[in-house]
Formats: structure tokens, C-alpha cells, sequence
């Protein structure tokens, strides 16, 4: 139930464009749009993160770093978000890699996109650009991550946080059924789960595979991206605060228990059916707005 300006994901790639174009070639022919003759001359794997540069700390940083010391031919891919940032952030990886005086190449493995304004150009782009995102901590992305899902780029995100914003990557993973991609034991086992991913193909490609095998199910949609059925439980969850308020009863938590009609799950006759009532709404509120108009 996406608008349709949102790129449904595809298995393959696009042929690439020189120079590039928006929804064309792969995240290793686009290279972040980075010169060729800056780090690897092919590239073997794209990790991305699109997220604000103030959202990681300096152990996710670090991270990144081994992931990348630790897959050959490997680039990160990172939102010039803002960027004034970028100099502090090189600074950091020259300090970081001094015992191992290999900066020259991580700072070239290292590349960053401009800020796209347009949402919808931001979410086509995940697909073109990244074959992994490496989640951000300890705050998530949010609706970048939502970008990358539905892109068919999978995220690899700790599970070890607290708070709700560091965990909203791990809620979307298990709900896809990619629990895996879940770091529960912290940040080393990010680092090896990052790494198996740019290691192992078949283990990428089907993980990839999964993922954009939910994003176009139908008949019923899968329940990460059934927003009717998200709708109908929220709005459940809403009357039974409401009511709880009524009652006078003290605070308590609320449990939502779909109904087994929500349980069957969004159809496409379903979503003709809402988009019908929603065409008819507005034709509606239009022919009333003119007729108000006349008689003011």
C-alpha cells in the first residue's frame, strides 16, 4: 500500500548510465559516484548508511572502518549530512588508522552523495547505490531505513540498545523474518554479520531475495507493509485508550488483538475498494466546497 511515486524494488539491476541517471546500474557500477580512479578498481561490495552524521557515535565509526579493512575491494557509501562534517570525520580515520598507517586507503574506500531533496528520488537511489545498509548507532534510521527496506537493500543494526530509537531497525528486521541481520550481542557481532554479507554471496543474494520478496507480495501483502492492517489495529489501539480514559482506571499498558478478519491481511481488491471510498471522499468534500462557495 505505497504511493505510487515510491520505486518498487527490483531483482536485477538496471543497465548503467554515464553519466549516471537516477534507477540505473548497480551499487558497484555507480560506485557512490565516486572517480574510478579513487580506491578500488572494482568494487566488490557497497555498505551505506544515509543517516545525520550526529546519530553515530565513535564505536559505530570504528566499526565501519574494520568492516571494510576486513572485505576487500569494499567502499562505504555515506549522506554528506551535513557537510560541514566530512573534514572531522576524515580526521577521525586518520586518527584511527595511524597504528596501522593505512588511512590513504580507507579515506579512499570512504565516498559521500549529496543531500537529495526530493523524497521520493532519495528512496529510488538506496537500490542504485547500496547492497547493505549498516545501521547507525545508537540512534536508528528511521524513515531512511524504510527507504533502504523497500529498496531491497538489507540493514544490518545492533539489537543490544535501550531506547526505542535504537531499536527500530531491530523491530523491522524480525518482522520481515530477518532476525539474523540482528546484532544482539553488539557491536562485534555487527562487524561479522556486515562481513558475512560482503563475503558470502549466496548468503547476500538470498537475504536480498527475502527481503524483496516481501516488499512485492500480494494477495495478502506481507505484514510489514500492510499499512490498512497497521491502520486498523492503530485506530483499535486508540479506542481502547480512549475508552481506558474514560474508565478512570489507572494507567495501564495496551495489548492489540487483531480480529480475524485483520488477521486474513490486506488484498488487492481491498486496496480498489479503499481507493474507491477515498476518490468518492474527495470528489465529495470538493462538490461541497463549491457549494458553499455559492452561497457565500
Amino acid at each position: 500500500a505505497m504511493q505510487k511515486e515510491v520505486k518498487l524494488p527490483t531483482y536485477e539491476y538496471s543497465p548503467a548510465t554515464k553519466p549516471y541517471k537516477l534507477g540505473t546500474g548497480s551499487p558497484q557500477e555507480n560506485r557512490c559516484l565516486s572517480k574510478e580512479d579513487l580506491g578500488p578498481k572494482d568494487v566488490s561490495f557497497v555498505y551505506c548508511n544515509m543517516n545525520k552524521f550526529l546519530k553515530n557515535n565513535p564505536e559505530t565509526l570504528r566499526s565501519w572502518l574494520n568492516i571494510l579493512r576486513s572485505v576487500p575491494d569494499s567502499i562505504i557509501c555515506l549522506l554528506e549530512n551535513p557537510a560541514e562534517g566530512v573534514p572531522y570525520l576524515r580526521n577521525f580515520v586518520n586518527a584511527f588508522a595511524e597504528e596501522e598507517s593505512d588511512a590513504d586507503d580507507l579515506n579512499a574506500r570512504i565516498h559521500f552523495l549529496p543531500w537529495q531533496a526530493n523524497p521520493f528520488d532519495h528512496q529510488m537511489r538506496a537500490q542504485d547505490f547500496c547492497n547493505v545498509m549498516v545501521d547507525s548507532h545508537p540512534y536508528n534510521g528511521h524513515t531512511t531505513a524504510q527507504d533502504s527496506l523497500y529498496g531491497g537493500v538489507p540493514i544490518v543494526t545492533r539489537a543490544d540498545g535501550d531506547d526505542m530509537s535504537s531499536r527500530v531497525s531491530t523491530s523491522a528486521n524480525i518482522v520481515l523474518g530477518m532476525s539474523d541481520l540482528n546484532a544482539v550481542k553488539g557491536v562485534s557481532q555487527y562487524e561479522e554479520i556486515a562481513i558475512k554479507l560482503g563475503t558470502n554471496p549466496k548468503y547476500y543474494k538470498s537475504k536480498r531475495k527475502q527481503l524483496i520478496d516481501s516488499c512485492l507480495q500480494k494477495n495478502p501483502m506481507h505484514p510489514y507493509w500492510d499499512v490498512p492492517r497497521y491502520v486498523k489495529s492503530f485506530e483499535n489501539g486508540l479506542r481502547q485508550a480512549w475508552d481506558h480514559y474514560l474508565s478512570g482506571k489507572p494507567k495501564t499498558h495496551i495489548t492489540i488483538t487483531e480480529s480475524k478478519e485483520t488477521k486474513k491481511g490486506t488484498h488487492e481488491i481491498d486496496i480498489d475498494r479503499l481507493e474507491a471510498a477515498r476518490r468518492k471522499a474527495k470528489a465529495q468534500r470538493k462538490e461541497k466546497g463549491a457549494t458553499i462557495k455559492e452561497e457565500l
